[in-house]
C-alpha cells in the first residue's frame, strides 16, 4: 500500500515537463570533449537550482585531476570541464544519490540517421529518437522529474537527496571521479543507465588495448624477403579468440544469461603506407572485458601473458615481440554487496510504480557503478531504454519508460530519505 505522501508525490510527476526537458537535453549536442559538455552541465545546474536544491557547480582542475594516480583515464582530452551536484533537504550524508552522465558519443555517419539530425529529439508514436535519448539523457530527465515531484509535493526529507550529473562517463568516468574526489558521497546510489527493464547490481569492466605488431618492409614483388605485419596479426587474432573463450567458460551467475559475459573485440586496425610495400607495422586497438570481481591488474596480466605466449610460438614474433599498451579509460568491475537493501528497495519501488517485478541481471559493459562501489557506496543501475540502441543511429527511448522510472525514482527517494 502506498502512503499518503507517496501518492501525493506520484501525482506531482509532471509528464509533459519530463518529456520537454528530455527534448532540451537531447538538443544540447554534448559529445565527449566538446564545449557542449560544459553547456549541458550549466543547464543541469540551473534546473536544479530552480527546483530548490543547493547546487555545487564547479570548474574542475583538470591538471590536478589527471595527475592523480587513481585517475581512470579518458580517450578525449579536454581543456575545461565542470562538475554539478544538487542536494535537496535534510542534514548530513545524503540517504540516496541519483547519478546520470550527460555526455554522449559522436553521432557517426549522419546519412544513417532517419532525419539526418541526431539531436532533433523527434517524437513519434510515444518514442523519442536521437543521440543520448537512451544513453542516458532519458534517465537524467527521469531523475529531474522525480526530484521536481518531491519538491512540488512539499515533502520534508529527513536525509538529503543528492543528484550527480557527470561528464566523461563514455570515455573513462572522469566526471564521477572528480565528483567523488570533491567529497560528494551518500549512503547509496542509483545510476539511471538504460537497463531494458531489469535492475543491474553488477557491471563487468572493460579496458582498451593497443597492439603494435612489427613486420619487415620490402617491395611487394619480393614479398618473401620481408615479413607482413598483417600476416603476423593473424597469429595474435587466434590467440585473442582463445583467450576470450577461456575467460567465458565459467561466467559469474549474474552474467550467465549473456552469450558472452566478457567479450574481447578488435575495433580498429591500421597497417601499411604503400600498396606495393610489405607492411612493417600494424596497430590494432580493441576492447577487453574485465570479469566481475577481477582486478584490472589481473585482467591485464592475463591478456599480456596470452600475447607473450603467442609471440613465443612464432619464429618472427619471438625475436620481434608485439608491444602491448593500455590507452583510454579504465573500467574496473563493480558489484552491489550481497543482501544490500538497495536492491530490494528498488525492486519494490519499480513494482509499486506499475510494472512487474524486474529481473536482476549483471551487465557486460563498464560504467560509473564501479567508482561509487569502490568508494564504499552501494550502487546499482535502473533506467529507461535498452543499451542495444545506445551509440547506434537508431538510438531511441520509449517515453512511457522514462515516465515510469521517474515515478520509481520518486518512490525510492521518499522511502530512503523521508
Amino acid at each position: 500500500m502506498l502512503s499518503e505522501v507517496e501518492r501525493r508525490v506520484l501525482a506531482a510527476v509532471d509528464d509533459e515537463r519530463v518529456v520537454a526537458e528530455l527534448g532540451e537535453l537531447v538538443q544540447i549536442p554534448s559529445v565527449d570533449g566538446t564545449a557542449a559538455e560544459g553547456e549541458i552541465q550549466s543547464w543541469c545546474a540551473e534546473r536544479l537550482r530552480a527546483l530548490g536544491l543547493s547546487v555545487d557547480h564547479w570548474e574542475i582542475d583538470l591538471p590536478a585531476l589527471t595527475a592523480d594516480p587513481a585517475f581512470p583515464g579518458w580517450e578525449v582530452e579536454r581543456e575545461r570541464a565542470w562538475g554539478c551536484v544538487g542536494v535537496l533537504g535534510g542534514d548530513g550524508t545524503p540517504g540516496l544519490i541519483f547519478n546520470g552522465h550527460v555526455d554522449v558519443v559522436p553521432p557517426g555517419d549522419l546519412a544513417q540517421w532517419p532525419d539526418r539530425d541526431p539531436f532533433s529529439a523527434r517524437v513519434e508514436d510515444g518514442v523519442m529518437w536521437g543521440r543520448g535519448t537512451c544513453d542516458m539523457k532519458g534517465g537524467v530527465a527521469a531523475i529531474l522529474g522525480a526530484v521536481a515531484a518531491i519538491a512540488a509535493a512539499g515533502v520534508e526529507l529527513r536525509k538529503p537527496l543528492a543528484v550527480h550529473t557527470v561528464f566523461g562517463e563514455e570515455d573513462g568516468g572522469a566526471g564521477a571521479f572528480a565528483t567523488l574526489q570533491r567529497g560528494h558521497t551518500g549512503e547509496a546510489c542509483l545510476i539511471a543507465e538504460p537497463t531494458a527493464g531489469a535492475v543491474i547490481p553488477a557491471n563487468a569492466g572493460s579496458l582498451t588495448f593497443r597492439l603494435e605488431v612489427p613486420g619487415l618492409a620490402t617491395h611487394g614483388s619480393t614479398r618473401s624477403r620481408g615479413v607482413s605485419a598483417i600476416e603476423k596479426f593473424t597469429v595474435l587474432q587466434n590467440a585473442l579468440l582463445a583467450l576470450e573463450a577461456e575467460r567465458n567458460r565459467d561466467p559469474h551467475p549474474l552474467l550467465a544469461h549473456l552469450d558472452l559475459a566478457n567479450p574481447l573485440s578488435v575495433g580498429t586496425i591500421q597497417a601499411g603506407d604503400w600498396a606495393s610495400t610489405v607492411p612493417d607495422l600494424l596497430i590494432a586497438e580493441g576492447r577487453y572485458g574485465v570479469r566481475l570481481g577481477e582486478s584490472v591488474v589481473t585482467a591485464r596480466t592475463a591478456f599480456e601473458a596470452a600475447i607473450t605466449e603467442a609471440c613465443a610460438k612464432d619464429d618472427w614474433l619471438r625475436d620481434h615481440p608485439v608491444i602491448v599498451t593500455w590507452p583510454g579509460g579504465e573500467f574496473a568491475s563493480g558489484l552491489l554487496p550481497d543482501n544490500d537493501p538497495l536492491l530490494g528497495d528498488t525492486l519494490q519501488a519499480a513494482t509499486d510504480a506499475g510494472v512487474s517485478t524486474p529481473a536482476v541481471n549483471g551487465a557486460p559493459y563498464g560504467s560509473d557503478l564501479r567508482q561509487y562501489s569502490a568508494a564504499g557506496i552501494p550502487t546499482l543501475q535502473y533506467g529507461p531504454g535498452d543499451v542495444r540502441y545506445a551509440h547506434a543511429a537508431d538510438e531511441h527511448v520509449p517515453l512511457a519508460e522514462v515516465l515510469h522510472t521517474a515515478r520509481t525514482y520518486a518512490l525510492l527517494a521518499v522511502r530512503r530519505c523521508a
